[in-house]
C-alpha cells in the first residue's frame, strides 16, 4: 500500500507525547497499526519551553510507534492545546453575485472571507474557520447554501487563533524530528472526531477534556463548534495536591493517583490501606487510607468542574447541553470523577472512549488516547474527501476543510 494511505497523529501532552500510525483499508476504512509514547518534559500547560526535550520525545514516540507498525512517518497531523488558543465567533454578509441570484461556490467563499474580515494582532495566527451556518435571506440552519437562490448570503464561523510563537515553537519540534506537518489541529476539534457521536453534537453537548496541564473546554451545538476554551489547571494539579497531602515525592504522587486515585469512593473502600513513600532519604513507608486520598482528589476536581460550569454560563450555553457532558482525556480514568461531575453540572455525564478506528483498538480505547485517535480520524476524513474530490471535482468536505485551514 502506497504511502498516502497512512495516516499518522501525534497528541503532543505536557506529561506525554503520542503517536498513532492509521493505515486506510480497501474497505476505506482506518485500522490502527502503531502506536508509540515517550515521557514530555518540554511543555508546560500545552506549550513548548524546551525546544530539546519535546524534540527528543517526539523522536522517541516516532521511532517506538514505526518500529510496531513497520513503517516509516515522513508527515503527520499534530494536535495544539494550551491557554494561548482565543476564539470567538464571527459573522459574514454579502450580496448575491450569481446569475438569477443563484448562490454560487465563490458567493460561498466571498462570505467566509468576509467574516474574518476583523482586526487579529499581528502576534497571532488563525488556524481554524468553521462554518456554524448560513443564512439566506433570513433563512437560517442552512449547511450548504450552493445553489439556491437569494439576494444576501450570511454565515455565522466559529474563528481559532493561536500565538505565533507557539506554533512556530511546535512547528520547530516537529521539523527538528524530520517529520513534515500535515495539518496542526486544534485539540478540541481533533478528540471530538473520537469521541462524540453526531446526535450529541446535534442535540448539543459539552466535552471536557483534562489532560496533565490543562482542561479543554468545546461546546456543539446543531452539528457544528460554537465555543472552546482552556482552563490552566489539570491533571498535574491533582499530582502535585498529592504530592503535598500525602508528603511523597512527585513521581511517587502521580504512581499513586494512576493507581490508586479516586473520588468519593464507596464506604467499604474507608478501610483499604496504600503504602506511601516518605520523602527524604531513609524514611520508611507509611500506610495511609485510600479514603484519604479520595478527600485530597475530590476538593481538586470540583474546582475544575465549576470553572468550567462558570465559564459555560458566563458565555451563555448552559442551555445548550442537551446531551450532557462528555469527559476525556487521561484524568478522566479517574474513578467517581462523572459521579462528581454530574453533581457539579446538574447533568448526565458520560466518560468519552475514543472510537471509530479497527486494528489495535484494545490499545488505544482509553481516554488519553482520544486526541491522537482523533487526529487519525481528522486526517482520515481528509483523504476520503481527496478520493471525492477526484470523482465529483470538489466535494463539499473539501469545501469546508479549506476554510478550516485559512488564516
Amino acid at each position: 500500500m502506497s504511502k498516502n494511505s497512512y495516516i499518522v497523529g501525534f497528541d503532543i501532552g505536557t506529561r506525554k507525547v503520542v503517536a498513532v500510525i492509521g493505515e486506510v483499508t480497501e474497505e476505506r476504512k482506518v485500522e490502527i497499526i502503531g502506536i508509540g509514547t515517550a515521557d514530555s518534559h518540554g511543555l508546560r500547560k500545552g506549550v513548548v519551553v524546551d525546544l530539546d526535550a519535546t524534540t527528543t520525545a517526539v523522536k522517541k514516540a516516532q521511532e517506538e510507534a514505526e518500529l510496531m507498525a513497520g513503517v516509516e512517518i515522513d508527515s503527520a497531523f499534530f494536535g495544539i492545546s494550551g491557554a494561548h488558543i482565543k476564539s470567538f465567533n464571527s459573522r459574514g454578509v454579502v450580496a448575491v453575485s450569481g446569475k438569477n441570484r443563484e448562490i454560487t461556490r465563490e458567493d460561498v467563499r466571498r462570505v467566509v472571507d468576509q467574516s474574518k474580515a476583523i482586526p487579529i494582532p499581528p502576534d497571532r495566527d488563525i488556524i481554524h474557520i468553521i462554518p456554524q451556518e448560513f443564512i439566506v435571506d433570513d433563512q437560517d440552519g442552512i449547511k450548504d447554501p450552493a445553489g439556491m437562490s437569494g439576494i444576501k448570503l450570511e454565515v455565522n464561523v466559529h474563528i481559532i487563533t493561536a500565538a505565533l510563537t507557539s506554533l512556530q515553537n511546535l512547528r520547530s519540534c516537529v521539523e527538528r524530528a524530520g517529520i513534515g506537518v500535515e495539518d496542526i489541529v486544534l485539540n478540541q476539534i481533533a478528540t471530538a472526531q473520537a469521541v462524540l457521536t453526531q446526535d450529541e453534537r446535534e442535540l448539543g453537548v459539552g466535552q471536557i477534556d483534562i489532560g496533565a496541564g490543562t482542561t479543554e473546554v468545546a461546546i456543539y451545538e446543531r452539528g457544528s463548534l460554537w465555543y472552546t476554551s482552556t482552563i490552566p489547571i489539570g491533571g498535574d494539579n491533582f499530582t502535585n495536591d498529592i504530592a503535598v497531602g500525602l508528603r511523597t515525592p512527585i513521581p511517587e504522587a502521580e504512581r499513586i493517583k494512576k493507581k490508586f486515585g479516586c473520588i468519593a469512593g464507596p464506604p467499604a473502600e474507608e478501610q483499604e490501606t496504600i503504602e506511601v513513600p516518605s520523602v527524604g532519604k531513609g524514611r520508611k513507608p507509611r500506610i495511609l487510607s485510600r479514603q484519604l486520598l479520595a478527600d485530597i482528589i475530590q476538593p481538586r476536581a470540583e474546582e475544575i468542574f465549576r470553572l468550567v460550569d462558570s465559564d459555560i454560563k458566563r458565555m451563555g450555553y448552559d442551555k445548550s447541553l442537551n446531551s450532557g457532558i462528555v469527559l476525556t482525556g487521561g484524568t478522566a480514568l479517574l474513578e467517581g470523577l462523572e459521579e462528581v461531575a454530574e453533581e457539579i453540572f446538574d447533568l448526565p455525564v458520560r466518560r468519552g472512549d475514543p472510537g471509530g478506528v479497527g486494528g489495535l483498538v484494545d490499545r488505544v480505547s482509553t481516554p488519553d488516547f482520544s486526541t491522537a485517535v482523533g487526529l487519525i480520524l481528522h486526517g482520515f476524513n481528509i483523504w476520503q474527501d481527496r478520493g471525492l474530490a477526484k470523482d465529483r471535482k470538489r466535494g463539499a468536505f473539501a469545501r469546508f476543510k479549506d476554510w478550516f485551514k485559512e488564516g
